[in-house]
């Protein structure tokens, strides 16, 4: 179980991004704290933030208003020795095995590079904390001679594992590190991802939007729509009764493994596309595609407000 001591806190963190003459509000007005020791699922369609919230937590992205604090400090003042520091804890798993390792360089130097920057291995050392490193995510010493394309995607995702565990983290940003991935290899993954959790214990933030996967993740949930979080709550609460219209529909498109069951249930399909950024809806943003939308939903947003113990929702419903 998670510890109550808080390592990661957001206060209304927004990121804008100027796309020709507009102003595209990927994230607006985000805040959540996660504990020591917790994985904390960050789910949503695609394009609603989640990975522009994910690489603004760690400094790949400057705020546009909000901050981020870590342990009390506020992430984008850090500079000189705290950064370094910073950058040492908090690592991150991204979502393109192909894209995120440097295709000139051998897998010993892609996970070594971390421990160069910090000073932390050479030599014999060195190579023998990279060998550690291969055999932790389930690869073999003499693998890290090779070049990132003899392997397949699922190797290279955990090449990137051991990359990001090569500093010793505490906090891992994991962004959709099975989406590129066959359903094969995706539950090794995860299988993976728990276990270094449960013996490390590391603290995620679990980006996806494979929610079954999310539910056997994550202790809470927070469920994002066009950059904004709609609803959030322990994972178990929030897979039992999901409170947000948008939620609900997530929630039936899951599979159930009981071909019964899954005949008689009821798809909730939501009508629409999801308006642009950058430009969205007054009001609640999902109210042009709500099945329980009513007068007020198209003129006043609705807050953030807690509808049942831990369990908050951003809908006028409630």
């Amino acid at each position: 179980m998670p510890a109550d001591e808080v390592i990661l806190r957001l206060e209304n963190v927004s990121k804008y991004f100027r796309v020709g003459g507009g102003l595209l509000k990927a994230v607006e007005n985000v805040s959540f704290s996660v504990r020591r020791g917790e994985v904390f699922g960050l789910v949503g369609e695609s394009g609603c933030g989640k990975t522009t919230l994910g690489r603004t937590v760690i400094r790949l992205y400057e705020p546009s208003r909000g901050k981020v604090f870590y342990r009390d400090q506020d992430v984008h003042a850090l500079s000189g020795p705290d950064l370094k520091r910073f950058n040492r804890s908090m690592q991150m798993i991204f979502q393109d095995p192909y894209a995120s390792l440097n295709p000139r360089m051998t897998v010993g130097d892609i996970i070594a590079e971390p421990l160069d920057i910090h000073g932390l291995a050479a030599g014999a050392e060195r190579r023998r904390r990279v060998e550690e490193l291969l055999r932790t995510v389930g690869l073999s010493a003499e693998h890290a001679l090779r070049f990132p394309h003899e392997f397949s995607g699922g190797q290279r995702q955990r090449i990137g594992i051991a990359r990001a565990l090569a500093v010793d983290p505490e906090f891992i940003v994991a962004d959709e590190p099975i989406s590129a991935l066959d359903v094969s290899i995706q539950a090794q993954v995860v299988n993976l991802l728990r276990r270094l959790q449960e013996e490390r214990g590391l603290t995620y933030m679990f980006i996806a939007h494979d929610l079954s996967m999310v539910k056997y993740l994550s202790h809470r949930v927070a469920v994002m729509y066009l950059g904004q979080v709609v609803e959030m709550a322990p994972s178990v609460e929030l897979y039992r009764e999901p409170l947000h219209p948008y939620t609900r529909a997530l929630m039936s498109a899951i599979p159930i493994p009981d071909p019964g069951i899954e005949r008689t249930r009821r798809r909730i399909m939501l009508p629409g596309e999801v308006p642009s950024p950058l430009k969205p809806p007054p009001g609640c943003r999902f109210h042009n595609r709500c099945p329980e939308v009513r007068p007020i939903c198209k003129e006043t947003e609705p807050e953030l407000k807690e509808a049942a113990p831990g369990h908050v929702v951003a809908c006028h419903l409630y």
